[in-house]
């Protein structure tokens, strides 16, 4: 088999890139052929990792390529040093700046900022105060998720710094405990 590759191809990203067979039999035969082929150590990991995930077939195997491997980060809830983006009209979260906002505290127990936490940001060498209002990673059931972190800035009292909020908040801050109702009147658009 690997007299037929052109020199220098990697059997495994050959096999897969072949037109008319679904993709997960083009992965069941190079699976078969394993043993036959001197794969590298990457290649084995990743023929075994597609056969742990159970893909769904696909007709062309670049966009499985594409679903397998993301070049975004990973969708975690809000930590230290997770980049967040700053939703409402204050002047301080919407002036450009070389470096993204950055959390650099969570004022929870675990450290681990969900919906309707306080955190710490870093924003234009500055410290400020800031509520999540939106979270990239899946929250309970029913709660939406977002594209990005979403974060009010507020100052130490509570009260927000901006006088809009220009993206949908969750309708979830409405039932939590605290004091939300000054974020939630600046709002114009709940989901």
């Amino acid at each position: 088999p690997r007299s037929t590759l052109p020199s220098g191809a990697c059997p495994l990203r050959h096999s897969l890139s072949s037109q008319p067979l679904s993709f997960l039999s083009q992965i069941h035969r190079t699976f078969q052929k394993r043993r036959q082929l001197s794969l590298p150590a990457n290649d084995k990991r990743l023929l075994m990792a597609l056969f742990r995930k159970s893909i769904t077939p696909l007709t062309c195997a670049k966009e499985a390529m594409n679903r397998m491997f993301s070049t975004s980060a990973a969708r975690e809830a809000l930590q230290k040093m997770s980049r967040v983006r700053v939703v409402d009209n204050s002047s301080l979260g919407n002036t450009p700046y070389h470096r993204p906002p950055k959390c650099i505290h969570v004022y929870t127990k675990n450290g681990i900022g969900k919906v309707g936490d306080k955190i710490l940001l870093a924003i234009k060498g500055q410290k400020k105060k800031a509520l999540i209002v939106g979270q990239r990673m899946p929250g309970p059931h029913m709660t939406p998720k977002f594209d990005s972190n979403n974060v009010v800035l507020i100052e130490d009292n509570g009260n927000p710094t901006g006088t809009r909020i220009k993206v949908p908040i969750p309708t979830s801050l409405r039932q939590m405990e605290g004091d939300y109702s000054k974020v939630l009147a600046i709002a114009q658009k709940f989901v």
